[in-house]
Order: structure tokens, then sequence, then C-alpha cells
């Protein structure tokens, strides 16, 4: 039997949303599938639960190892696929049914190494779709992912998550590319870099069947372990695969970098003044005065204002004034009166 897919799901203690992950994978319309769960030593009863499941579903496969990250975790279920595209899916995640049957049959219909569809994120009870300016169900040949794909990634973070997409299996063993392992955040762009340039065909959908959960645990929450800053400013800094360096010039590239660099920055200062935010007060309004007074932001604050300021809103141009002044103060009030204007916006009793 010819396997279609393999899908990829690294599971750490996922035993509050790991049955409902099962559920939408084993409900999946596509035909010749397998699923493979990659156990990175779980301490609560995530494995039983597979190996339960297991026992009635003969597409799930159980690889345990001792906890090593989700980028060793994906790379051991690589090791093990033997579909002709992969997917993959985080355990407090689910997905439509049709899901990978479109995905799949878009992928089949265009020759295509990658297939990128949309995705829902929920927070709190509130829905945000992820879409992408691409020209939709068209297939983009090597030329146009160089000119429009690869400098996305230099700009944006949005299409950095490898849980919307599938990918040719036999492009990622010639080119032996894998998520790196020492990495604490960004893994999923850097993988997408160097598959996406040698991808030759892909193919963009505009549709939406995958759901991201962020729940306490997520990475997005967890700033207290976390240096989501410094790892920005790694990126800002770090040298690009050589794909670039005849697509894009020098100029433009700082000037994507700097866009990329003080997004992150406008979302972190939100994260970290987040009430809820499992963080000191006094510890997260010094994080942000880090952020500010970084050099690299500093230098970076010009470029973005100018290359967006058509793009933004009275807000925004409001926040980054207030970062160039290195109002702390201000910046901790102005935020405090977004989430309070949102919460009334949306009929949340504070």
């Amino acid at each position: 039997m010819s396997i279609k897919l393999s899908v990829i799901i690294p599971v750490y203690n996922a035993e509050p949303y790991i049955k409902r992950c099962m559920e939408s994978l084993l409900n999946q319309t596509i035909q010749d599938y397998e699923l493979i769960f990659v156990n990175d030593g779980s301490t609560d009863n995530s494995k039983e639960i597979i190996e339960e499941y297991q026992k009635h579903n003969r597409q799930i496969i159980l690889i345990n190892q001792d906890n090593k990250g989700v980028s060793i975790a994906r790379n051991e279920g690589l090791a093990a696929a033997v579909g002709e595209y992969v997917g993959f899916v985080d355990a407090d995640d689910d997905v439509e049914p049709e899901m990978y049957q479109i995905l799949y049959a878009a992928a089949v219909s265009g020759d295509c190494d990658v297939v990128i569809s949309n995705y829902e994120s929920e927070l709190d009870g509130h829905y945000i779709i992820t879409s992408y300016p691409f020209p939709s169900e068209v297939v983009l040949t090597e030329g146009e992912i160089q000119k429009q794909i690869l400098p996305f990634f230099l700009k944006s973070d949005q299409l950095n998550t490898a849980c919307n997409k599938i990918y040719r299996k036999l492009l990622i063993q010639e080119h032996e590319i894998v998520f790196p392992a020492n990495v604490a955040l960004g893994e999923d762009g850097m993988f997408n870099i160097f598959f996406f340039s040698h991808a030759k065909k892909l193919k963009y959908i505009d549709y939406t069947g995958y759901h991201y959960r962020e729940t306490k645990e997520s990475a997005t929450r967890n700033v207290s372990k976390k240096d989501y800053f410094q790892r920005a400013i790694e990126v800002y800094k770090s040298e690009l695969p050589l794909c670039y360096s005849n697509l894009i010039s020098e100029v433009n590239i700082q000037q994507f970098k700097a866009i990329k660099l003080i997004h992150s920055v406008l979302a972190y200062i939100h994260i970290y003044l987040e009430p809820s935010a499992n963080m000191p007060f006094k510890d997260k309004t010094h994080y942000v005065k880090r952020m500010i007074l970084h050099h690299d932001v500093r230098e970076a604050l010009p470029i973005y204002s100018k290359e967006m300021n058509e793009e933004l809103g009275k807000y925004q141009k409001a926040l980054l004034y207030l970062i160039d002044q290195k109002s702390l103060l201000g910046i901790y009030l102005i935020t405090a009166y977004s989430r309070y204007r949102n919460r009334k916006v949306r009929g949340i009793t504070i």
C-alpha cells in the first residue's frame, strides 16, 4: 500500500488535549495515511492514551524518546515517515476532517513541493484567521517563490509555522532538511526557509482547516521561561542562507529585518504587559525597558517608521512615538487603555 501522507505529532504532557487531536486526525477523509506520534518523554498519561488508540487504529505509529524537545521529536518522525508528503500537527490542536484531503489534492494537481493553507487561532474564546497575500489556487514556480515567498519570511513570522502546510518528503530527504535542534524559538521558520529555498512549485489555498489553540502552556504564553526578545535579536543579526544573496539587495534585507524586529517588539510589549503574564510586574516592566533601550531596536525603529508609516493607525503611531521617546510609563498606560478599549468593544466585563 502506498502511503500518501505522513502526519507527525510531537507529544509532551498533552493529556488534556490529545484525545481531541487524535479524533480529528483519525476522522480524516484522505485515504492511505499514517499518524506518527512522537512521545517526547511525557510524564502524564499521554503515552497510555496513544497506546489505547493504537490498539484499534492501524495507521497510528508511536515513537517514544526521552525529553529532547519538539525539533528532535519532529526529526524522529521525519526519519520514520514513508508518506509521499508530510504534515505536522501540535498535540493540543485539531484539524477539520477534510483538511489533508484538500491539501493533498492541491499538491498532486499542481505537482507541488509544498502547499500552504490558512489557520485559525483561538485565545480565550476569540478566533483569528491568519491568511496570506499570495495568489490563491495557482501554482507558483521557483522564480515566483524566490520573489514572493522567501522575502516574506524576512519581514514577518506569520508564515513560520509548519502546521498549515504539507511538504514533499523526497525534497526533505534529498537536501537533508531538518528542524534545528539547538534553537529555543523559531525552529519552524528556519526549517521552512531551507525547504522553500529548494522548492520548485508551490500552491497557496485560501482554506482554513487547522485550529491552533493557545493554552497556558503554549510557547507564546510561556513568558517567564523563554526569552522571545533575545531570539528576535538573534534573527535580526543572523546570517541568511545563501539563497538570499542573489535575490534581495542588502538595503532591502535590512529593511525587512527592521520591520520584523519592530513587529516582534510591538507584539512582545503587549504580551509582557498583559496582566495574565506569569511574571512579577517589576520583571515585566524591566523586560520592556530592556527592549526599547536595546541598540538594535533603536537602529531599526526609524527604518520601520519610514517603511510602514502609511499602514499604521493612530494607536500604532502613538506607541512607536513612546518607544522612540523611551517612555516606559507612557507605553504601560497606552497598552492598558488599548486592552480596556478592546474588552469594551467585545463586551467583556473587566
